[in-house]
């Protein structure tokens, strides 16, 4: 038995007798935002217990309150959560973007003023970069942060800023020097949320729903210590925080929804009822194959790049994750309502919002045609 063999082994009984029965299949999982009150006692136990283990986030290093993991480990850890169907104990922008990007860029007293607070489940995030005027040309930004002696202090505007209200932090995208070059004179600063120069105002989306805000920035501050990288030098660390953003080591192997293509097949059998075997409507049978199809080619795909990765983010590659993993969202939400027949579409009904919801998919995070972009130039090498 090999060394992965047993840990395999530890973690599996390690996860049996700590993972509580309601923290497992679907449910709340935490942000770690202090605005958030966590009520569901078997989430909140799970939550304490792999904060202990250092397992909310376990491949960052122990002095930083992750678990230390190698990455066949992660991966194990990640595969034996999904067989008993466990949800993450936490998921945040902490975790996914602004954690890994400090872990490359961050100067060590960055690293220990925020990634333990992260890992414990302190503090949520949120991502200052888009503008009422740059979104997909996020480059032509114009927020200005000005120096002034041992902070910035910062105006402007973001927009369809993801939990700006219940994020205790933002970290964001700031011109820094008015003239030069688009891409240059950019800088990567994190700022407190709870300050008097801070005003959000929720955007409401046609599902009726408003996860996305408007933030206005007057007079802001933050602080030099939380520069990160280089003055005018942020563009670098934005553009890698997005391929963190768009597929981090734990999309890659859990996959996202998972058993997403399962749960469709099980849906299409109670809706035409099932002839020999197979969902009885042969036409809505031939896309659903089509949807499983490209579900398990991701799948796999995901599987290769964990596999050739040295245990982080993969580059421009995961412009591929992005564009296909929204696309097969889409698609999944458009065969769910596609079986309930014409009344499936009910204003106010959970799925129905589902479905106007990923309809922007393909925008958030880069939009698919930026992203088509990427992978011709930084994958493909094809000229301008």
């Amino acid at each position: 038995m090999t060394d992965l063999d047993t840990f395999r082994l530890e973690t599996r009984a390690w996860l049996e007798a700590n993972c509580p029965p309601g923290a497992r299949g679907p449910g709340p999982v935490s942000n770690g935002s202090t605005k958030i009150k966590i009520t569901d006692r078997d989430t909140l136990t799970w939550l304490e217990r792999m904060v202990e283990k250092g397992w909310t986030v376990p491949n960052w290093p122990k002095a930083y309150g992750g678990g230390g993991l190698a990455k066949d480990e992660y991966v194990v850890l990640l595969e034996e959560m999904r067989r008993i169907h466990a949800r993450p104990a936490l998921s945040s922008f902490g975790t996914s973007m602004i954690g890994p990007t400090l872990l490359e860029f961050g100067t060590e007293a960055q690293k220990l003023r925020h990634l333990p607070r992260i890992a414990r489940a302190e503090v949520e995030w949120c991502q200052g970069y888009s503008e009422p005027g740059s979104g997909s040309d996020l480059a032509s930004l114009r927020t200005r942060a000005e120096d002034n002696g041992d902070h910035f202090v910062i105006n402007g505007s973001k927009i369809w800023t993801s939990g700006a209200h219940h994020a205790d932090w933002m970290f964001c995208l700031v011109r820094t020097d008015p003239e030069a070059p688009k891409q240059k004179g950019i800088s990567f600063v994190l700022l407190p949320m709870d300050q008097p120069g801070i005003t959000i105002k929720p955007i409401r989306l046609l599902s009726g729903e408003s996860p996305f805000n408007q933030v206005f920035l007057d007079n802001a501050t933050a602080s030099k210590d939380d520069l990160v990288g280089r003055l005018n030098e942020g563009w670098t660390v934005g553009k890698r925080l997005l391929q963190h953003e768009r597929s981090g080591m734990e999309s890659l192997v859990a996959g996202g929804a998972g058993s997403a293509s399962e749960s469709l097949v099980n849906e299409a059998r109670k809706a035409f009822g099932v002839s020999g075997g197979k969902v009885a409507d042969a036409t809505f049978r031939q896309r659903l194959l089509g949807y499983e199809m490209h579900h398990a080619a991701y799948r796999l795909s995901q599987r290769r790049a964990v596999q050739e990765s040295d245990g982080g983010t993969p580059g421009a590659v995961t412009s591929i994750f992005k564009v296909v993993g929204s696309e097969l969202q889409q698609m999944h939400h458009d065969l769910q309502l596609e079986m309930r027949g014409p009344e499936g579409y009910t204003i106010g009904d959970a799925d129905v919002k589902q479905w106007l919801f990923h309809r922007a998919a393909s925008i958030y995070s880069g939009s698919n045609e930026v992203q088509r972009n990427i992978l011709a130039k930084r994958v493909l090498g094809l000229p301008d």
